[in-house]
């Protein structure tokens, strides 16, 4: 059995390299910025009561997901229909589709939200954060960008914060999202530990659990650590193999506050149970 991650350490070890001589939080003994008390918890950000959601609260948590590669514009449109039908969070679709739910989804209170960097999160930061502006250009409110993994299992966190933060920079002046996937499956805890922290570090919105391409999707022992690390304030969001209810509850309960799928319609469907 492997040893636990001590989250603090780690915290403490990454506010001394990347603002170095800066404020301590009095309560943790972490870089201000990274004390996992602030901020205090903002609209969509703290995980709700898993056990207290009716299937409406339950839509408001998910991102009905169509990232494949294959999408035609009908299964698009139809993404967008069900996400109105439902009153979802947002849509999440590639960039190319974004003007197209923009345009379905006017007046209806579901977001759109794309990707950058994805699936790989390899592409150079001037290129993710040109492709989260046009997206937000384009009428995206949420953007969903991939860390660049290999520069941080290299332990070169300036890269990772600057790829982080040339996205959070991109999308602030239309009001947009960001949330920062680490694709957990390829990490060790100690590794989701440090990109969670470099990602809150740089200003993102959210953590996110996985890609959905990856070699594994969200465990609720992921979700758990990463709302350890960014504590209520930043949003958690889970993707990846959740399915039905049972899967989405299990992740609401770890500490999930938003559910990335393609089946959100069979979620909401399956919300009878509050046991």
């Amino acid at each position: 059995m492997s040893t636990p991650v001590d989250v603090l350490a780690v915290l403490r070890a990454i506010g001394k390299e990347l603002r170095p001589g800066g404020a301590e939080c009095p309560c943790h003994g972490v870089a201000e910025p990274l004390c996992p008390a602030r901020p205090a918890p903002g609209p969509g950000t703290a995980a709700p009561d898993a056990s207290s959601l009716d299937a409406a609260a339950v839509a408001r948590l998910v991102d009905h997901t169509l990232l494949k590669p294959e999408a035609t514009p009908a299964q698009v449109r139809a993404l967008c229909r069900e996400a109105r039908a439902h009153a979802f969070a947002a849509v999440c679709v590639n960039p190319i589709w974004v003007r197209t739910c923009a345009d379905a989804l006017e007046g209806s209170g579901v977001a759109v939200a794309s990707v950058a960097g994805f699936p790989l999160g390899a592409s150079v930061a001037d290129v993710k954060a040109a492709e989260a502006a046009a997206a937000v250009a384009d009428g995206a409110r949420e953007v969903d960008m991939v860390i660049c993994v290999g520069a941080l299992k290299a332990g070169d966190h300036r890269l990772v914060e600057r790829h982080v933060a040339a996205v959070v920079d991109a999308c602030r002046p239309g009001g947009a999202l960001v949330k920062v996937i680490v694709e957990s499956a390829l990490l060790t805890d100690e590794e989701k530990v440090r990109a969670a922290a470099i990602a809150k570090l740089a200003g993102a919105d959210f953590v996110k659990t996985s890609t959905g391409f990856g070699p594994g999707g969200a465990t609720a022992e992921d979700v758990a650590l990463l709302r350890r690390v960014v504590g209520p304030g930043v949003g958690v969001k889970a993707a990846g193999g959740i399915r039905d209810w049972p899967a989405a509850r299990t992740m609401i309960a770890a500490g999930a506050s938003r559910i990335g799928t393609s089946s959100g319609q069979a979620i909401v469907a399956g919300v009878t149970d509050r046991s």
